[in-house]
């Protein structure tokens, strides 16, 4: 099986958000939204001839639904799809995940008339990172395939990457110049991580790309540790986790953490049947 995170610059509108749930058919196992960012974030699952259709239609409609051109969020974003980044999951080769990303980003490119910049291994032997996308953006470099950007539309990045874990922090009492402070604090190697102002509160966003080497609770506690008592709120999940995280993570952690087999990705396709 592959999975597939699609992002997309909509968290505020139910009837877009469900129209965009419906459209990832079988393949979905995971919705989340946030107002805040106006951001949400779906995780299909599936085998590659279910995936493949549903990830289309979700992209699709994305695409026909989302302005960018209405869009007010914290989070940076390039298009009104903004990330489909594809996953490998056990025994499925990497490279496979790749193929995928190629076919889509082409699909997208040529029948959807949108742009696509590709991450993950590139064929001329190269690596390239989100942030290198975003960056390579912000100069105004040409897309790899597909028109120029439409203000309404923007472009997709589309990758082949490994498992990772989207995690936040939310903070009270605590200024955005701190909450900076510790974004660069915990950012490295293995973990990539923003700083937000929500209002009444900020938050320290993170990717934690290797989880199984750093998880939530190394970056839970480098925080917590560097605060008052009653500054870190809560934890938060966005998407789904490899059910090996919680193997790493002491039980009695799991609530502080936001995880638990309910989360995991092996939990959601069993609950489904797949």
């Amino acid at each position: 099986m592959f999975e597939c995170v699609i992002n997309v610059s909509e968290g505020r509108d139910v009837d877009v958000l469900d129209a965009l749930a419906q459209a990832s058919g079988a393949s979905l196992r995971d919705r989340h939204a946030d107002a805040f960012h106006h951001r949400s974030v779906f995780t299909l699952i599936n085998d590659r001839a279910t995936l493949v259709p549903d990830v289309r239609r979700l992209i699709a409609t994305g695409l026909a639904r989302v302005d960018l051109r209405e869009h007010r969020g914290v989070h940076p974003r390039l298009g009104a799809v903004d990330v489909v980044p594809f996953v490998a999951l056990s025994p499925e080769p990497f490279a496979d995940a790749c193929t995928l990303r190629d076919e889509t980003a082409h699909w997208i490119a040529t029948e959807l008339a949108t742009p696509v910049v590709r991450y993950g291994p590139l064929a001329d032997g190269t690596t390239r990172t989100l942030p290198d996308v975003r960056r390579a953006a912000k100069r105004g470099d040409a897309p790899d395939e597909g028109p120029p950007p439409r203000p309404e539309r923007g472009l997709v990045a589309v990758g082949c990457r490994p498992i990772l874990v989207a995690w936040n922090l939310w903070l009270r009492g605590v200024s955005l110049e701190q909450a900076q402070a510790l974004a660069r604090l915990v950012r490295g190697p293995f973990v990539r991580s923003l700083a937000f102002d929500l209002g009444s509160y900020v938050q320290v966003s993170c990717n934690l790309l290797a989880p199984l080497s750093v998880g939530p609770s190394e970056v839970y506690d480098l925080v917590s540790e560097r605060l008052a008592d009653g500054a870190t709120m809560h934890a938060e999940l966005v998407g789904l986790i490899p059910a090996a995280l919680l193997e790493r993570e002491a039980p009695s952690r799991w609530a502080q953490l936001a995880i638990g087999p309910h989360v995991t990705i092996e939990g959601r396709l069993a609950a489904s049947g797949s």
